[in-house]
C-alpha cells in the first residue's frame, strides 16, 4: 500500500470544487478554498479540472486527488474518461487521480478495463469512483489503489437509491469486504459532521466533504429551503 494512505487513515479529505455560473469557479478562488481547507484540518485536496488542480498545487502541500468531469453520451456525468485526462492530472502536479469506474463505456473500455490500462501504462495512483459493489470489486482487481462511493445514486443503475443521504449499506459491503486489504473512501452526501463521523464508525478509510464546505449557494439555499417549509 502507498505511503499516502497512512496520511489519509481516519481523516477528512476536502472536495474543493466549482462549477457553473459560481463566483468561485476559478483557479485562484478554488486553490483559497483548499488553503482554507488545509487550516481546518484537512488531509488532503480532491479537486476537479486540470488548472485549478495546478493552482492548488501552488498553494497548499496536502496529497492531491484530481478529476476532470465530462458527459457520457446519456448526460451523466463521467470522472476522467480519458488517457489525456491523467497525463494532464499527473503533470498538473496530482498524487492521485480519480477515475470513473463504472461498467460504462469510454475509449471503448469499461471504467475497470480503463483503469487496468492506465496503470499499466502509468506510474499514478488510482481512486476508482464507484456506484456499486461489483464496481469496487472489479476495479480493485483490475488494479485501483482504493475505491470510493461517489457515484452511488449518480449513474443511470442507482439514481433514486438513498439520494436524501449517504449509501451506508453499501460503504459497510466494501468495507467488510476490502478490510485490511484495500482503502473505502466514503463520499457522496457526507453533508454534515455527524455523517462523516459515522462513516469512520463504519470502517471508511477516510471522508471526502465537498459541499457542506465549499459551496455557500448551496449551503444558504438549505437554510432557505428549512425556513420556507
Amino acid at each position: 500500500m502507498n505511503p499516502i494512505f497512512s496520511k489519509l487513515k481516519n481523516q477528512l479529505i476536502v472536495s474543493c470544487q466549482a462549477e457553473g455560473d459560481s463566483p468561485f469557479n476559478n483557479p485562484e478562488d478554488v486553490a483559497k478554498f483548499a488553503v482554507c481547507a488545509e487550516m481546518g484540518g484537512a488531509a488532503a485536496i480532491r479537486t476537479e479540472g486540470v488548472e485549478k488542480a495546478k493552482a492548488i498545487r501552488k498553494k497548499v502541500g496536502l496529497p492531491l486527488i484530481g478529476l476532470v468531469k465530462s458527459e457520457f453520451e446519456d448526460g451523466y456525468v463521467r470522472i476522467t474518461g480519458s488517457e489525456k485526462d491523467v497525463k494532464d492530472l499527473m503533470d498538473a502536479g496530482c498524487d492521485m487521480v480519480a477515475i470513473d469506474g463504472t461498467f460504462r463505456l469510454r475509449e471503448g473500455m469499461t471504467g475497470p478495463e480503463f483503469i487496468r490500462t492506465m496503470k499499466e501504462k502509468h506510474n499514478v495512483l488510482i481512486m476508482a469512483d464507484i456506484a456499486t459493489f461489483e464496481e469496487g470489486v472489479a476495479c480493485a482487481e483490475a488494479g485501483a489503489d482504493c475505491l470510493s462511493t461517489t457515484l452511488s445514486g449518480y449513474t443511470p443503475e442507482t439514481e433514486g437509491a438513498n439520494t436524501s443521504g449517504p449509501n451506508f449499506a453499501l460503504l459497510q459491503q466494501l468495507t467488510e469486504y476490502f478490510k485490511n486489504r484495500l482503502p473505502v473512501i466514503a463520499e457522496g452526501r457526507f453533508n454534515a459532521p455527524e455523517l462523516a463521523a459515522q462513516a469512520i464508525e463504519a470502517g471508511a478509510w477516510a471522508v471526502v466533504t465537498g459541499t457542506a464546505i465549499t459551496r455557500p449557494q448551496i449551503i444558504t439555499k438549505w437554510f432557505y429551503d428549512a425556513i420556507k417549509k
